[in-house]
């Protein structure tokens, strides 16, 4: 039997004297591609920063990708894991092929007198052209539109071929039409790299891929239901997460949520 992606046993976390997580658990196989979901100050962050191993557990173990928290050089275990967050702090004017390029060497500027060989060129055009974006290779960052800058991410984190790919609040500040548009990329990378297990984090269900398998929901710092998409995508789940009625829906492969009416 193969060991998990990720796993997270017993993990609490402390700052400051606060409790942020109580007694998280949470298993990511192979191939399996999670929500992670709650309301905003539940611990997601959090969650996703010992995913990334950027941050420790105050108690409870951490492996990622069979590599236990504490007891691993953490550089070489972040260049198999693809990160896209939309606050990407890049300052400099980066054309596209330059920011994904920095996907190898896992740094937001390219590296003092780095330069990449003919085949890293290569790679960083297909995997630039798979995401649709060829047209905008040579763009430079600013001119970018959200949507573009939100499929130039994942390209930068697909070229270095992770195992877990971690997106945080994708959608954040796209409009509807970037938004969908967003949404179809990640669904293709089911077909894409089958293999690869992805946790996705946000507080809209309306947000959530259609080919989303597993979710968990957390409030408070401790989970409220884990497991198949179907499980805990629900109107109870969901309703006890964020502490108030709600009413989910499910059509078409993608989820909604509503208020539920008091009368």
């Amino acid at each position: 039997m193969t060991a998990p992606v990720l796993q997270l046993a017993g993990v609490t976390f402390r700052r400051d004297g606060r409790q942020i997580l109580d007694g998280i658990d949470l298993r990511v196989e192979q191939g399996e591609r999670w929500a992670l979901l709650g309301p905003n100050g539940a611990g997601k962050s959090t969650i996703l920063g010992f995913c990334g191993a950027v941050t420790f557990p105050s108690s409870g173990t951490v492996d990622v990708l069979g590599a236990r928290l504490g007891r691993v050089e953490l550089q070489e275990l972040r260049r198999h894991i693809g990160h896209v967050n939309p606050r990407h702090p890049l300052r400099s004017r980066l054309t596209v092929t330059q920011v994904v390029l920095t996907g190898l060497t896992a740094t937001i500027e390219t590296p003092m007198r780095w330069v990449p060989t003919p085949e890293q060129l290569d790679a960083a055009r297909r995997v630039i052209a798979e995401l649709g974006l060829d047209h905008r290779r040579d763009a430079i960052w600013p001119t970018l539109s959200q949507g573009e800058r939100g499929r130039a991410l994942i390209a930068r984190a697909l070229i270095a071929e992770p195992s877990l790919l971690l997106l945080d609040e994708p959608t954040t500040g796209l409009d509807v039409a970037a938004r969908e548009q967003f949404l179809e990329t990640v669904d293709a990378l089911a077909e894409r790299a089958p293999q690869l297990s992805t946790i996705l984090v946000t507080h809209h269900l309306e947000e959530l891929p259609e080919t989303t398998t597993h979710a968990i929901a957390i409030s408070h710092g401790a989970t409220v239901a884990s497991g198949p998409v179907a499980e805990v995508v629900t109107t109870e789940v969901i309703s006890r997460a964020f502490e108030h009625p709600i009413v989910v829906g499910h059509d078409g492969g993608r989820w909604s949520a509503r208020a539920a009416r008091v009368r």
